[in-house]
Order: structure tokens, then C-alpha cells, then sequence
């Protein structure tokens, strides 16, 4: 975990763009929201792994917002129920349910489709939010947050050195 964190950091202020961040930031999120007990967050789940993305901003994103997904079940629930009784995709949400191994993605679940409507929905302004993050990390923070007493306190720590390690063998490789 700390190792995804060190590249979370790293990779803030490194040259990658800052669309491929805030695209790692948003599915992240989007995973972070979707219920972990069905085939669909599993699915997802392997396929981003296999896409060009930064991995450790990726699975912070995502522990992150697991932790406050709960907070959103409500309002899951009443979208997914929303979608899942709109008249003219019943028939198709019947015939889904028919086919075989579908129903492993428990799309029927109020909150799973809820919540993965919700990350389709705020997937856009959070990509916007996202890039725009990484360009005031990098133009004004990062050497901001290298001054402060709080950096300047956790540099002397001894966990701090063993990042610094890990960091500079990251960079020697």
C-alpha cells in the first residue's frame, strides 16, 4: 500500500499527462462506489488494470472512495431503483436476467446499478475536476507544500528515509 501511495505522489508531479490522472482518478472512484461482491465490479476491475493508466492513484482512488461509498448507499438505491423500474428497459432487464452468468454482475441490485449509474454521471465533472488538480498540484502546491512545517516534519521522520529509498530505486529502474 505504501508503495502505491509513493507513486500516487510521484506520479502528481512527474511528466505523465494529467487527463491519464484524472482518468485514473475517475474509474478509481467508479470502482470505489460499485458494491465489491458481484462479477461486474470484478470485470471492470481486470480490464482497467489492463489499460494504460497510472495504478497508484487507480487503487487510492479507489480505497478511498470505498471508504465513503456508504455514505451514498441512499441515494444508489433511489437511482438504481429509478433505473431499474423505467418502463421502457424492463423488457430489456428481464431478458438480461435470462441469459446465463449475467446474473453474477447482480445488475438487479438497486445499489450496484445505482451506484454505477451515479460514476457514469459525475465521471465527466470529475475528469474535469481531476486535470485541473493536477495542474495546480504541479504549478502551485508541490513547492508550496515542500516549504511547510507538516513536510518538513514528516521529512524527518525514519519512515521518510525508507520512502526516499524506495522512491530513488523506483527512479534507478
Amino acid at each position: 500500500m505504501l508503495k502505491k501511495i509513493i507513486k500516487f505522489f510521484k506520479a502528481l508531479n512527474s511528466n505523465s499527462k494529467p487527463s491519464e490522472l484524472a482518468n485514473a482518478l475517475c474509474l478509481g472512484i467508479m470502482l470505489g462506489f460499485i458494491p465489491k461482491n458481484n462479477a461486474l465490479w470484478f470485470l471492470i476491475f481486470i480490464f482497467f488494470c489492463f489499460v494504460r493508466i497510472n495504478k497508484g492513484l487507480y487503487f487510492v482512488a479507489m480505497i478511498v472512495a470505498s471508504q465513503f461509498a456508504w455514505l451514498l448507499d441512499s441515494k444508489f438505491d433511489s437511482i438504481g431503483f429509478y433505473i431499474l423500474n423505467y418502463a421502457p428497459l424492463t423488457k430489456t432487464f428481464s431478458m438480461l436476467i435470462d441469459i446465463p452468468f449475467v446474473g453474477f454482475t447482480k445488475f438487479n441490485n438497486t445499489i450496484v446499478m445505482g451506484s454505477f449509474i451515479f460514476s457514469l454521471i459525475i465521471y465527466i465533472p470529475c475528469f474535469i475536476f481531476g486535470i485541473a488538480f493536477v495542474k495546480l498540484w504541479r504549478k502551485y502546491v508541490s513547492s508550496l507544500f515542500a516549504r511547510t512545517p507538516i513536510a518538513k516534519a514528516i521529512a524527518k521522520l525514519p519512515f521518510a528515509e525508507k520512502i526516499t529509498s524506495l522512491i530513488t530505486k523506483d527512479n534507478a529502474l
